[in-house]
């Protein structure tokens, strides 16, 4: 089980996401040298079967942001 906003699971988008792998047990961001881990993609399912392959759903869910890009003034 993920936690995803349904316009954004599985379908291509227009602009980008970044897509996190979370712990279920802390509810934080895996992280790798101390970094959290992010990828950011236009193919948000693609995304989530990569980060979640070989993990127990159970202990991590996978969290989307759609990236906003627009005209800065």
């Amino acid at each position: 089980m993920s936690r995803i906003d349904p316009a954004l699971s599985g379908a291509p988008l227009s602009g980008l996401a970044a897509v996190r792998l979370i712990d279920r047990r802390t509810g934080r961001a895996h992280r790798i040298n101390g970094t959290p881990l992010v990828l950011y993609t236009r193919n948000t399912a693609e995304a989530e079967a990569e980060l979640l392959q070989g993990r127990d759903p159970q202990h991590w869910e996978i969290r989307i942001d759609q990236i906003q890009i627009g005209d800065r003034r």
